[in-house]
């Protein structure tokens, strides 16, 4: 595609927030101003800044309050630098919910785009599509909705963090004295600042994938100009199976947070891999909802387009067969042309791939190595943890068997 505008892009007396270039589901909202004045709002530049900071918020003070505890690697049952947990949750997690920030941003802004280039919305339907990219953007800048988000953290959020995380043993972070839970200095910042800020760019994501479901239902309301011919076999609205590639970070973040949860029930809880195949399960299918619903929205407007196709290629195919058979098969008379190279042929045969495009059409953007790719992101952070299943030195003598 040329990288320039066409002429259907919004005039000057358009507001920029209704610019399909400058939708962005990541560039807006309070701490996204925060980010801007701490001079880290560049989404590209800064990501590695942000992601350091918010990963050395929740973990660096941490590692220190332990060692000023003592209890980094003894003193307790469970000493910080062994929780797995931990280390995963606010070095990995943190770390994917900041980086899938700038996959999104990029690939989102394209897919939008997309629309107004590939000439997908009719011409007097412009100003509907406008609109509802201004009040995508508009729910992005909320301030109401992020301080709700905050507030859910530091609330229901608590019990959920009390409830989950507390193993049932002694811990750097919180002592178990005859049922009772105590937290520790480390604790503290544990339950009220680490922990809150995970949850919180998890619910904003959330907030996020919400946002980006409602513009799309918005956008499915409008008046499309789909082409059952199209060989993207989704009447070319297969483009927006991009978007659910761009949340495989998000979906491989999810995963490693219930793997690490599991590790540590494993590890200190005598729990084993194959009593969370639920958890694991739901975790998978709760991803693949989470990214492919929304596409879900454009199957009426997709399977409408393929029927209305059907019907008028199908005319179109019985009234020229009919005419080939006349010329061809039940006629002496050919004018001279020899069958060998006819273009009638090639036309009948072009006739017939286009029917198959339309009978092939699919309801939803997005094709079975997209959903492979998907479940692959969810549960790849749940590989190492299939060593637990076996004795080490079975697994060293299978190894060795495999290679020799």
């Amino acid at each position: 595609m040329s990288s320039h505008k066409p002429s259907t892009a919004p005039g000057p007396q358009a507001s920029p927030l209704s610019d399909p270039y400058n939708f962005s589901l990541i560039l807006g909202g309070p701490l996204y101003q925060l980010w801007s004045r701490a001079h880290l709002g560049e989404i590209k530049a800064h990501i590695r800044r942000r992601i350091l900071v918010l990963s050395g918020i929740c973990w660096l003070p941490l590692l220190l309050l332990c060692a000023l505890e003592g209890s980094l690697l003894q003193g307790v049952a469970v000493p910080f630098l062994l929780d797995v947990e931990t280390h995963v949750r606010f070095l990995v997690c943190v770390s994917l919910l900041v980086y899938a920030e700038l996959i999104v941003h990029q690939r989102i802004r394209i897919i939008v785009s997309q629309f107004v280039e590939r000439d997908l919305i009719a011409h007097h339907s412009l100003p509907r599509f406008y609109d509802a990219i201004q009040s995508a953007m508009r729910w992005r800048n909320s301030i109401p909705a992020e301080v709700t988000l905050i507030l859910f953290v530091f609330s229901m959020g608590y019990f959920l963090r009390i409830n989950t995380f507390v193993l049932q043993s002694s811990t750097w972070y919180a002592t178990m004295h005859q049922g009772a839970i105590t937290l520790t200095l480390p604790g503290y910042w544990f339950f009220w600042v680490s922990n809150p800020i995970t949850q919180f760019l998890i619910l904003r994501w959330l907030y996020r994938i919400f946002i980006w479901t409602r513009f799309l239902w918005q956008v499915s309301r409008i008046r499309l100009e789909l082409l059952p011919t199209h060989p993207d076999r989704n009447c070319g609205l297969g483009f927006l199976g991009a978007a659910a590639y761009a949340y495989s970070p998000l979906l491989t973040a999810f995963g490693a947070q219930l793997a690490g949860f599991i590790a540590n029930r494993i590890f200190y809880d005598a729990a084993v891999l194959t009593a969370y195949k639920p958890e694991i399960v739901l975790l998978a299918g709760f991803g693949l909802v989470l990214v492919l619903a929304p596409l879900g929205v454009f199957a009426p407007h997709i399977m409408a387009a393929k029927r209305q196709g059907l019907r008028e290629y199908g005319a179109l195919a019985a009234e020229y067969s009919r005419g080939f058979e006349r010329r061809w098969l039940k006629s002496s008379d050919r004018e001279g042309e020899p069958l060998l190279g006819a273009a009638d042929i090639q036309s009948l045969a072009d006739l017939g791939n286009a029917f198959t495009v339309i009978k092939e059409i699919r309801p939803i953007p997005f094709s079975r190595d997209m959903f492979l790719q998907l479940v692959l992101a969810s549960v790849v952070p749940f590989v190492p943890l299939l060593l637990t299943l076996f004795p080490f030195d079975v697994l060293l003598d299978r190894l060795v068997g495999v290679i020799f």
